[in-house]
């Protein structure tokens, strides 16, 4: 290749621009492996199940059984892959798809399975790739730099829908030619390659100074960050409810198969491959969406696009019109997930990342396992066409949540800022001590106070986001000049995570609010012990607490509050 065209073939705006980072490239291609042996056994569930009963509920459940697990596990997921090496979590929760599609192999092969071990099974792999999801979401920042984010996200997608175009018919011919055991036992082999890779990557991060949080704290910590930050609220919301409704294809497409076009395994393997072939031509123009359209003029689009593609699905009794429509729907459906994807990716900071995409996961999952049960459970009532064109009724009317739920903008990666020097500290404190009391004045314009109190609105967020609670803001009857900012942080280790949790936009935030203050005093800043029973010596030749139980200062330069 010459020169020219390989410098345009990895431009910052390229699709492919990832793919010139080895790790990113490599871990890439063994996850298009272990995604087409992931839609392999779909099919063969999927069709099994079809094989052992005739209830369109139970053959719905495949679905709910792989997806419900994203959604259950998804936050304590989220979780562990921040607290951890998230390539040791990857390689733990691959392991445990691969345990579990491996015994479903086994028990295939010596025939015990019935359709409860079959759920039970795909359960099990869910749970595995529910504890992989966040892990290598997350990591995908570590391997590319901040302009190839997208990409890489995009390209993410794309993985998974090459497989989709291909796995699903390779599935069907595996299923109709071998049996269901052989599209198990091919979902266990193609995660080796996976394994071995992310084995094989030699990650770099930087320990935090400070102890790690413990899980539950995490989750909350994770939650708190998610209900604070209104942008991440909303793309969740347009999400869960894109997943309910949107659910109905991919859920019901064996039905579709079976009942609508009286086709086998491998007509549906064709149509679940029509289906991917589209996501692929939507991942592939992603970016051209982002410069044509808003993140909310495109979500409607796509969402009008999924509604014709989805009702065309139910009238159509011609394989090849069927197959068309869901190319559509395939490149709609990728381009809205996606959208979706990154405006979460790039509005969460590093340290709460793994969460925010698991927070993102379980929206997509749940949405699309609680719509599976209730479109099988539709259908059973009503027959496959008529659920099909309630779906697309619905994804019709969706993009009137615009109207409330406005899809924010999308910009940079909000990325983390410099580590700040712990206050001075003269009381003997440990992780524990707590809970703080944090009082901040500003002397701030009379004029200028409409302004101020606006700007501390949104410091409250941000504060809170990142651990504080009880926030409150009061202004002094004698001296209207004036405030005080007050909140708190439940020990005084949690109070130095929320100091430098805050990214660069927030510390522009907070300087914005100091920047309010007059006079040539500094604006003060109090923090108090609330309970200092365990400061105060029981008796005068009490010894003070030893000098190593004392959190050491941080020796970055920065200062705030």
């Amino acid at each position: 290749m010459t020169e020219q065209p390989k410098r345009a073939l990895f431009a910052a705006d390229s699709i492919t621009a990832p793919l010139q980072h080895g790790v990113f490239r490599r871990i890439w291609l063994a996850s298009l492996l272990s995604n087409l042996g992931l839609l392999i056994q779909g099919v063969g569930a999927a069709w099994a199940m079809t094989q052992m009963t005739s209830s369109a509920d139970k053959v719905a459940l495949v679905q709910t059984a792989l997806m419900l697990p994203i959604m259950l596990i998804s936050m304590p997921a989220g979780a562990i892959a921040d607290m951890y090496d998230r390539r040791i979590v990857a390689l733990i929760s691959l392991s445990i798809a691969l345990v579990g599609a491996t015994a479903l192999s086994v028990l295939a092969w010596l025939g015990l399975v019935t359709p409860q071990i079959l759920l039970a099974f795909c359960f099990i792999v869910g749970s595995g790739m529910a504890l992989f999801g966040p892990a290598w979401q997350s990591s995908v920042s570590e391997q590319v730099p901040a302009e190839h984010l997208p990409s890489a996200v995009a390209l993410n997608g794309i993985s998974y829908n090459i497989a989709r175009s291909f796995g699903p018919a390779i599935g069907g011919i595996v299923v109709a030619t071998a049996g269901a055991v052989a599209a198990f036992a091919a979902n266990a082999v193609l995660y080796i390659p996976l394994l071995v890779v992310l084995f094989l990557w030699r990650r770099t991060s930087e320990p935090s100074r400070l102890p790690r949080e413990r899980l539950n704290r995490a989750i909350v910590s994770g939650v708190r960050y998610i209900a604070n930050s209104p942008s991440i609220r909303i793309v969740l919301a347009r999400t869960l409810v894109t997943g309910l409704i949107g659910g109905s294809v991919s859920a019901l497409m064996p039905l579709v198969a079976r009942d609508l076009l009286h086709g086998g395994a491998q007509t549906y393997g064709i149509m679940l491959g029509a289906f991917g072939m589209g996501a692929v031509i939507g991942a592939l123009n992603i970016g051209e969406l982002r410069k044509r359209m808003s993140g909310e003029a495109a979500i409607r689009a796509c969402a009008l696009s999924m509604a014709g593609a989805i009702a065309a699905v139910a009238l159509s009794r011609q394989p090849v019109l069927t197959a068309a429509a869901l190319v559509v729907a395939g490149a709609v459906w990728m381009l809205a997930i996606a959208l979706f994807n990154i405006g979460v990716q790039l509005s969460a900071p590093r340290w709460v990342a793994g969460r925010s995409l698991a927070a993102f996961q379980a929206s997509i999952a749940g949405g699309v396992a609680i719509g599976s049960w209730g479109w099988g459970h539709l259908t059973d009532a009503a027959g496959v066409e008529t659920a099909l064109l309630v779906s697309a009724t619905l994804m019709c009317v969706s993009p009137l949540l615009g109207l409330w739920l406005r899809m924010p903008r999308v910009g940079a990666r909000n990325e983390d800022a410099e580590v700040l020097a712990d206050p001075e500290v003269r009381l003997s404190l440990t992780g524990r001590s707590g809970p703080l009391v944090v009082e901040i004045e500003y002397r701030v314009a009379q004029e200028s106070a409409r302004a101020f109190h606006g700007v501390m609105q949104e410091v409250q967020l941000s504060r809170q986001r990142n651990g504080a609670y009880g926030w409150s803001i009061a202004r002094d009857i004698a001296d209207p000049e004036l405030w005080t900012e007050r909140y708190h942080c439940p020990t005084w280790l949690d109070y130095l995570r929320q100091r430098n949790r805050s990214t660069q936009s927030e510390r522009a935030l907070h300087q914005r609010a100091m920047d309010f203050h007059l006079g040539p005093d500094p604006v003060r800043v109090r923090r108090m012990l609330e309970r200092p029973f365990g400061s105060v010596r029981w008796k005068e030749d009490t010894p003070d607490r030893a000098a190593n139980e004392v959190l050491p200062v941080a020796t970055a330069a920065g200062s705030s509050t």
